[in-house]
C-alpha cells in the first residue's frame, strides 16, 4: 500500500529557455510541473493548484515576482507554500528585500542546476515532511509514510489505501483547508466515476478510524470550503 502523491511545483518564469530547463530537470526528479509565464497567471495558479513549492522569477510581465510573493504570503490559503526566488539580481539589498517580503530561498542566475534541485528538495522537506517520506508528529498523531505506519496516542490505526492517501495529504499541511476538487485531484486523479459523495464517504471512514477510544475528531469540516486536519490534542 504505497502513497503515490506526486509533489507539485509551480514555475513562474517568462524566459522560455529557463522555463524549459527548469521543467525538464524538475520532471526528471519526479515532480509534477505547472507553468506560468507572467505574474498574474502565477498568482492564480498558486491559489487554484496548491503546489508544494513555487519557483518564482523576479522580473515578470503583468506582475513582478516580488509582488506575486507579497500577495501569496498575505493570503491564508497560500502563505505556507515555500517560494524560491530566481533572479539575475545578485545585490545584497535585493536579496534582503526578497527575503523580507516572505521568500523562503533566493538563487541568482546563472545557477547550478544541482544546487537548485537540492534547495528545492530542502524546501519541500521542511514545509511538507509527509510528502518527502519523513516522519510527522502532530499532536498525539504519529505518521510514517515510508513504513506506512500511523498511530494515535501510541495505538496503531489501520486505514484502507484510499484513507491512507487522504491522511497523507492532510498531515502534510495541518490546518490547510482542502476542497473536494483538490482531494479528487490528489487522491483519485479526477476519475470520472468518482464524485463528491465518494470523497465524503472516505472522509467519514477516516474520521471513524481516527476517533478510536473516544478521541476527538481531528478532521474539521469548513462549510462551503472543504476539510482540514486541525485540532488540539
Amino acid at each position: 500500500m504505497a502513497v503515490k502523491n506526486k509533489i507539485k511545483v509551480l514555475i513562474v518564469e517568462d524566459e522560455p529557455a529557463q522555463l524549459e530547463l527548469l521543467s525538464y530537470n524538475l520532471k526528471s526528479e519526479g515532480y509534477e510541473i505547472i507553468c506560468a509565464d507572467n505574474g498574474e497567471e502565477g498568482c492564480l495558479l498558486a491559489q487554484e493548484e496548491n503546489p508544494e513549492l513555487i519557483i518564482l522569477d523576479w522580473m515578470l510581465p503583468k506582475l513582478s515576482g516580488i509582488e506575486v510573493c507579497r500577495q501569496l504570503k498575505r493570503k491564508k490559503e497560500t502563505r505556507e507554500i515555500p517560494i524560491m526566488m530566481l533572479t539575475a539580481r545578485g545585490e545584497e539589498a535585493d536579496k534582503v528585500r526578497g527575503l523580507d517580503i516572505g521568500a523562503d530561498d533566493y538563487i541568482v542566475k546563472p545557477y547550478s542546476v544541482a544546487e537548485l534541485l537540492a534547495r528545492a528538495r530542502a524546501l519541500v522537506r521542511r514545509a511538507n515532511p509527509a510528502a518527502s517520506g519523513n516522519v510527522v508528529e502532530y499532536g498525539d498523531i504519529y505518521f510514517d509514510a515510508e513504513k506506512i505506519k500511523l498511530t494515535r496516542g501510541g495505538k496503531a490505526i489501520k486505514l484502507g489505501p484510499t484513507e491512507f492517501r487522504l491522511f497523507s495529504i492532510f498531515i502534510g499541511r495541518p490546518g490547510r483547508v482542502w476542497s473536494r476538487d483538490q482531494l479528487l485531484e490528489r487522491v483519485w486523479e479526477h476519475d470520472l466515476d468518482i464524485d463528491y459523495r465518494t470523497v465524503d464517504v472516505h472522509i467519514g471512514r477516516l474520521r471513524k478510524a481516527l476517533r478510536q477510544d473516544g478521541k476527538p475528531d481531528p478532521i474539521r469540516t469548513v462549510r462551503s470550503a472543504g476539510y482540514s486536519l486541525d485540532y488540539e490534542s
